[in-house]
């Protein structure tokens, strides 16, 4: 069987135009790899971009110009502080010196009969000025004492109202000493200098403990 001189031609053509086809393809394919070699899809997880973010280098810090006004508000602020502190240690010198003053004058002793009241100091504690006393009998008989009767009167004569803690209500005779404390709201020594006690046995009332001109503490 004879092909016609046309059919061949055009079944010839078509396979050149196939295979030029298919060669143009593999030739496009080749250059596209070859143009997108380095470049790589943007890793969008979130983990990932945070620890990218961990691994850049902090940025540095950026310069920060103060303004004259500024540096000479500090300056000053800085100097009148340093006057403050130095009144306030000026002032509390003073104040040393007046409590030192104070101490100094204790111990107080008011004796009777054989009887003996000793204020050995006085310090504030809280809300109130506490006085440290010492009771002792070295005399033949016992003595009784009621302690809601102890008089206490501040440098004007006005009474004032005193609690006592730890003395005994009965002294023996040649009794060891006995501590204890006397307290006082410090609310009503804002303007006293100084105090006087009176104590005096119970029920006869014939003995006296007398302590005046005590120091008040501040």
């Amino acid at each position: 069987m004879k092909l016609n001189s046309t059919v061949a031609l055009t079944l010839v053509l078509l396979t050149s135009m196939l295979a030029a086809g298919l060669v143009s393809a593999a030739f496009g394919l080749t250059l596209g790899r070859d143009a997108l070699k380095g470049i790589t899809q943007p890793d969008t997880r979130p983990t990932n971009n945070l620890a990218n973010r961990k691994g850049k280098p902090a940025r540095q810090s950026e310069l920060v110009i103060l303004r004259e006004e500024d540096i000479l508000k500090n300056v000053k602020a800085h100097i009148e502080g340093g006057a403050v502190k130095a009144a306030g240690n000026a002032a509390s010198a003073p104040n040393q010196e007046d409590k030192a003053a104070v101490q100094s004058r204790f111990p107080i002793v008011a004796q009777d009969q054989g009887v003996t009241l000793e204020i050995k100091s006085a310090q504030r504690e809280d809300s109130f000025l506490v006085f440290n006393v010492t009771l002792r009998n070295n005399g033949n008989q016992a003595v009784q004492f009621l302690y809601s009767d102890l008089e206490v009167t501040d440098d004007q004569g006005q009474v004032l109202n005193a609690k006592t803690e730890g003395l005994p209500g009965e002294l023996p005779s040649k009794s060891q000493t006995f501590s204890g404390t006397i307290r006082i709201p410090s609310e009503l020594l804002e303007k006293v200098e100084k105090i006087s006690l009176t104590l005096t046995d119970y029920p006869d009332q014939q003995l006296q403990l007398k302590a005046p001109d005590v120091p008040v503490a501040k």
